[in-house]
């Protein structure tokens, strides 16, 4: 668009803005133009510029852009007390957006899917989320706006990841997790990502490259046939044995190893002592479980007895990853066996 103009050495640059804008000169809807010498101010049209402040011209500028929704809420035109409602957290994955709807919004899912649509910047596919489900942790989705597969192609920590969040267990709220984990590996490492569903943690450390091997293990076949799709874009110097196994039949045959993964946040406690026995000593746990907020002092206790006898374990750290529900979060220990 162009527009009158003010043209100033960038050394005056700021006491010229801030003298236009304090007199109403500036224009507002007008992004200033910036050079290694020079700025150049939208001025209003019919006002008189102060003498000696700088050189008349007229310039073209980029209109600054309206500012968007802060919220996808504000997409919807419901009463204040309806929005209250509104499930206030949802997830991005690649390009699909996932949100748990309370059951009193449910005739209205349609509202909500379209307004996550318009809001999510690339989004294609909003889904409901019913919650995983089955020894091979699959999830239960409903389209509620949108087009397009479940399959997509979601970006953490640098690397790509094949995901089919209907097919496959997969949680964007742990690419920290992924990331610190990888950290933790030490040069030589064994590690086996047990229960790894599409094998976030086994690719991230694999793309580091310290470790010796990664063994990714899953029930779900889908899951391992997304993990060796993601894994044959990279170049890892790592190697990976994907392997769909269940974990009751690979841990009895395990040798023992530096580092084991354990994200199984609900049932994974009841296999503590066979994923203990697989863990060298002076080797570390990676092990996830929902505690409630109000017990989390008396579990650190609990998880650490249950791998073995008192001393035999020691807890490195503990802390939360995310809110699970509003009286519990998932929780990390990072556990030692002892020398």
């Amino acid at each position: 668009m162009r527009s009158r103009a003010l043209v100033v050495p960038r050394a005056q640059g700021e006491t010229a803005r801030r003298l236009l804008a304090e007199h109403g000169l500036l224009r507002t809807d007008l992004q200033i133009l910036a050079s290694t010498t020079e700025l150049v101010l939208p001025v209003r049209d019919g006002v008189a510029i102060p003498l000696g402040l700088g050189e008349e011209a007229e310039r073209e500028f980029e209109p600054i852009p309206t500012p968007g929704p802060q919220r996808y809420e504000d997409l919807l035109d419901w009463t204040e007390a309806e929005k209250a409602e509104l499930p206030r957290a949802f997830d991005v994955i690649g390009d699909i957006v996932l949100v748990r709807i309370p059951p009193t919004l449910e005739p209205r899912l349609g509202e909500i899917g379209r307004a996550l649509l318009d809001f999510v910047p690339g989004a294609r596919l909003v889904g409901a989320d019913r919650g995983v489900h089955g020894p091979e942790r699959r999830r239960r989705v409903e389209r509620i706006a949108g087009s397009g597969p479940w399959r997509t192609r979601h970006r953490e920590n640098g690397l790509e990841l094949e995901v089919d969040v209907e097919r496959a267990y997969f949680s964007p709220r742990l690419a920290r997790e992924h990331a610190r984990v990888a950290a933790d590996i030490a040069p030589g490492d064994r590690v086996y990502d047990l229960c790894c569903g599409v094998g976030p943690f086994s690719v991230t450390i694999a793309r580091d490259g310290r470790a010796a091997s990664v063994t990714a293990v899953d029930a779900n076949p889908e899951a391992i046939e997304l993990l060796g799709r993601s894994l044959d874009r990279g170049r890892f110097d790592c190697p990976v044995d994907a392997r769909c196994e269940r974990i009751e039949e690979f841990l009895p045959r395990a040798v023992p190893v530096e580092r084991v993964i354990l994200n199984l946040p609900h049932e994974g406690i009841k296999y503590a002592p066979s994923v203990a026995r697989a863990v060298e000593p002076r080797g570390r746990l990676y092990y996830y479980e929902v505690v409630p907020r109000d017990g989390l002092d008396v579990r650190v206790e609990a998880v650490s007895n249950s791998l073995g006898s008192p001393g035999a374990w020691r807890t490195v750290e503990h802390h939360t990853v995310h809110p699970y529900a509003p009286d519990s979060d998932l929780v990390a220990f990072v556990l030692e066996r002892a020398g």
